[in-house]
Formats: C-alpha cells, structure tokens, sequence
C-alpha cells in the first residue's frame, strides 16, 4: 500500500471511531499501535490520553502536533461523538508526515505529539506538563479550513486563531405565582437583561470580537409558575489575548449592575479559556518555504486570521520562546467545521502529511 492510500486508511479508521475529550483511549491504543507497527519509539501515560513519539537523531527537537479527541453532537437525531472538527484528518496528516519521514536520514529529532482534548481547550497544558515540548525549538499545527477560508490545493503558513472562553452563570431570584408576578423576581427578566447587555457591549471594530448567550435553562413543566433561578452560558470570543481581558472585565462589572437592577443574584465562572494565537515569524516562514516547495507558489496562500479559537497557543504561551505556527489546509470542507455532515476534499490529507514532511527536512 502506497502512503498516500496508508494516509486515507488512517483517516477512515479515526472518523469511524470518535472519542470526546479526556476518553480517548482506544484512539490512543490505536495509535501506539501503528507506532509499534512502524517500529517507532513512542510514550502513553498511566493518568492521560495521548501519545508522544520521535524518530531522528540530533540535537535539534521539532515537533508536529494532533489533537485527537471528538465532539458530543447530534447526528440524524442521535447524540453521539463526532469528528466533525477534522481531528481524524489532523491525526491522519501528522501520520502521514511520519510516514513520509521515516526512512529518511535525519539530522535533527522530529517529535510527534498526538493531544487529547483540545475540544475543551485544555488538552494542551496536560501535554506541557508531560513534557512534549521539552526540548523542542519548533512546533507545527495543521488543521483543515472551511471552504470559504481556503479552497483545495491551496494551503497557508498560519492560522491566527483568536482567544475563546466559556462563562457558566446562574441566577438565583424568587419563584411566583403567574397571577401575582409582583411577588417573584423572574429569571427570565434577568437572563432577557443579560441578552441585551451582552449585544450592547462594544470595541473598536478594527478587531475582532463577540459574545453571546449559547445556553439558557429555566423553569419547569407547570407555566403558571414564573421561575426565580436560571442557568445560562456565554461563549465569549477576541481576536487578541488583551482585548480578552477587557471583555471579561465589562461582562463582570455588567453582571453586577444587572443583579442590583434585578435584585438577585448572578454568579459565575469563567471555564475552558483559550489564547488568542502568538505565531512566531521564524516558523511561518518556514512552513511558506515548505508549501512553496511541495505545491509551487501559486498554492501558497497569505496567513489567515480566524475567530476559532485552538489550544495549540497555549504552547507558546507557555513557552515564549517557542517557535511555532499553525498550518492551514485548503479542503473544500462543507458546510463547516463542527456542523454533524461536515465533509471535504481527501486528497487534502496527502497535501498535508507533504507540506509537514518538507518542514521537518528544512535545513
């Protein structure tokens, strides 16, 4: 079987058996398994999902990144896990790279990091704390783009993600009668409140931003009940790491205005944080020189800057002096990323696992 073929193969066997995040076990048996098979020297963990492997010799570390877990989604009407974000082509694509490499005569050693749980954008610190980035000077990330991003054949040095958080909030006011609202403090007024608050809050428009209310939970089965408690949740959303910071400050101080207006309380938490994107020249122009070399020119898109948001940045975060970008592959991926039919291109998976191959061998 030729590579490219050994590639799509890999593909079909992930998309055909997804795992959510921190439950990736038989992902990661699988993969230690093709690790054993090639004759690759590779690590599990007792405590975490994931797998770190490396071939070459040297003292040069570079390393290529995989998030391998799935989403929870309802698919023709049945909740279930779902590689809807791609995670089965990126596994696929880093393999390939490692295929492609293999065999040849490295001068310097090529890690290869398979990470659980990028869907709840933690993954990554676990993968830090483990160790898979000691050493390493340079680190690559790959992942398939929307169609209305980047056709197929076409591929760019760097994605700029922008940073993501959650808010999980509740509400607690007094339950009334239907008939007789002026004695309960009604939720839903608040959470009404909150909806308005959240669209009236502006930066300049020169950078990216947003937040929204993505979940709201009140009341019961009997509707002459006003409710006095709710649960809601916010997916809040910037381009930059520091604008991050003044949207939570103006959604905090918000909250707190609109729980004195309301008389209730509102408290909340801020869960799953992910950095904005610090890509580092040095590897952008690196991966340009990569697809200029594997697809020519006219396949080398610009850098791309996105509102997704993607743990790998907490990479670079953590290490400054990391170099570091993340590619993006052109697939004519549709409808989109996390939509239950998402599709694409396979033979970007090929392109991919090349553009990869030719980074590694960059002198």
């Amino acid at each position: 079987m030729n590579s490219e073929q050994q590639i799509v193969d890999y593909f079909h066997h992930f998309h055909a058996h997804p795992e959510v995040s921190w439950r990736e076990v038989e992902t990661t048996k699988k993969l230690a398994a093709i690790m054993t098979e090639l004759g690759v020297k590779h690590h599990t963990f007792p405590d975490v999902t994931g797998l770190i492997a490396e071939i070459g010799e040297g003292p040069e570390v570079i390393a290529m990144r995989a998030d391998i877990d799935a989403l929870w989604q309802e698919v023709d009407g049945t909740l279930q896990a779902n590689h809807s974000c791609g995670h089965d082509a990126n596994m696929a694509m880093v393999l390939g790279a490692l295929l492609y490499l293999k065999d040849e005569t490295l001068t310097k050693r090529v890690r290869f990091i398979f990470q659980p749980a990028e869907e709840l954008g933690n993954g990554s610190l676990s993968m830090i704390e483990l160790g898979a980035i000691d050493e390493v000077s340079q680190l690559y990330g790959v992942h398939l783009r929307p169609i209305e991003e980047l056709p197929f054949g076409q591929v760019t040095p760097a994605l700029h993600h922008g940073s993501g958080i959650f808010l999980r909030g509740k509400i607690q006011g007094v339950d009334a009668h239907g008939a007789r609202p002026h004695q309960g403090k009604n939720a839903i007024d608040v959470i009404a409140a909150i909806h308005q608050f959240v669209k009236s809050i502006y930066f300049s428009p020169f950078e990216s931003y947003s937040a929204k209310l993505t979940h709201i939970q009140t009341g019961g089965d009997s509707l002459n009940i006003i409710p006095g408690a709710a649960k809601f949740a916010l997916d809040v959303r910037s381009q930059s790491n520091g604008l991050m910071i003044e949207l939570q400050q103006k959604i905090s101080d918000g909250f707190t205005a609109i729980a004195k207006l309301h008389d209730v309380e509102i408290t909340f938490e801020w869960t799953d944080y992910t950095p904005a994107a610090e890509v580092s020249e040095t590897a952008m122009h690196i991966a340009d020189a990569a697809i200029r070399q594997t697809l020519g020119d006219e396949a080398t898109a610009p850098p791309i800057q996105t509102t997704g948001a993607d743990d790998f940045h907490f990479y670079t975060i953590k290490k400054p002096e990391l170099h570091a970008a993340m590619i993006g592959i052109g697939a004519d991926l549709t409808p989109g990323l996390h939509h239950p039919m998402m599709s694409f291109n396979l033979k970007a998976l090929d392109i991919g696992a090349r553009v990869l191959a030719n980074i590694a061998k960059h002198k």
